[in-house]
């Protein structure tokens, strides 16, 4: 059966649909690399897209939203940094309440926003290249977000490898009490990785209402902070790996509908969930291998920090 489905337009349909998991995703690492577990990626998304959307439809220019987006991801996250590092609340309930707490929020924001289109994505690249045949859709017909995400990975990886700031943040997600015995400043680093992680939330929540959807829609990020964190896992902590895991899943998803358009006879819902089902899937499929999933995390992942002289 021919479905319809042309293979250039489904790459340039998942990298589009990747890049709001690829910057949720990348944050998250960050911020599991400093030994915080945040959980509340879905709520800092959502915000970062309710937030994103109101600026700039306010102000008609995207570049605002999305600062704007940024900012707020990164307030709602230092929220969960000050009941977590300084409160030391436990990071897994504070991370479920923090999403909770996005959600409502944003939709109580979102209400006067229903039914408003959002100003339009320019484009990097002039219309010749974008029109050049399969090379410029697969390369030069994306918006400035799109590159931006891709860069951003190469700059987590260097970030984390090859910088001494990324060293201490990697080693105070290994072992926080030998990091502070150094005097490094636990809380701190930890608190700047917090917050760089909403604000990449933020920013792919945004890429949802400004870009991908270019409106609002209430809890219209449909778990993809829960994907994002699975990304995570699935990347072995990897920036380059998150980069794969999030063309995987954005693929799944354009995939479906792509199936749906082409008139596959299976329902639509039972479509609907099909990212869904592979992320729980892959995540089976990872922790089969607990030894290997231990030796790849950071050591103290979720572990709170308690300053001892």
């Amino acid at each position: 059966m021919d479905f319809g489905i042309n293979p250039v337009a489904l790459f340039a349909g998942l990298v589009v649909a990747a890049t709001p998991l690829l910057f949720a995703a990348l944050g998250e690492l960050v911020v599991e690399k400093a030994g915080v577990l945040n959980l509340g990626v879905e709520g800092m998304m959502i915000i970062g897209a309710v937030t994103g959307f109101a600026v700039g439809v306010a102000t008609a220019d995207p570049g605002f939203g999305f600062l704007a987006a940024a900012a707020a991801g990164a307030v709602l996250a230092l929220l969960f940094g000050l009941l977590t590092q300084f409160l030391l609340s436990n990071q897994v309930a504070t991370g479920l309440a923090l999403t909770l707490f996005g959600l409502g929020l944003a939709a109580l924001i979102g209400q006067p926003f229903t039914g408003i289109r959002s100003p339009s994505m320019p484009r990097v690249f002039v219309e010749g290249l974008s029109d050049l045949p399969v090379v410029g859709r697969l390369l030069f017909n994306y918006d400035l977000v799109v590159y931006l995400g891709l860069a951003m990975a190469g700059l987590v990886w260097f970030f984390l490898s090859r910088t001494r700031a990324g060293l201490i943040l990697r080693a105070v997600g290994e072992n926080h009490d030998a990091a502070h015995s150094l005097g490094y400043g636990v809380i701190r680093v930890r608190l700047m990785a917090i917050a760089f992680g909403g604000a990449m939330a933020g920013i792919g929540g945004a890429y949802i209402s400004l870009a991908r959807v270019p409106q609002w829609t209430e809890g219209m990020t449909a778990g993809a902070g829960w994907i994002a964190l699975a990304i995570v896992v699935f990347s072995a902590w990897r920036p380059g790996r998150v980069v794969l895991g999030a063309w995987l899943f954005g693929g799944v998803t354009i995939l479906q509908l792509n199936l749906q358009a082409g008139g596959l006879a299976v329902p639509a819902l039972y479509l609907s969930m099909l990212p869904y089902l592979v992320t729980i899937v892959v995540l089976v499929v990872i922790s089969a291998d607990r030894r290997r999933a231990s030796l790849n995390a950071p050591a103290c992942l979720a572990r709170p920090f308690h300053a001892t002289g």
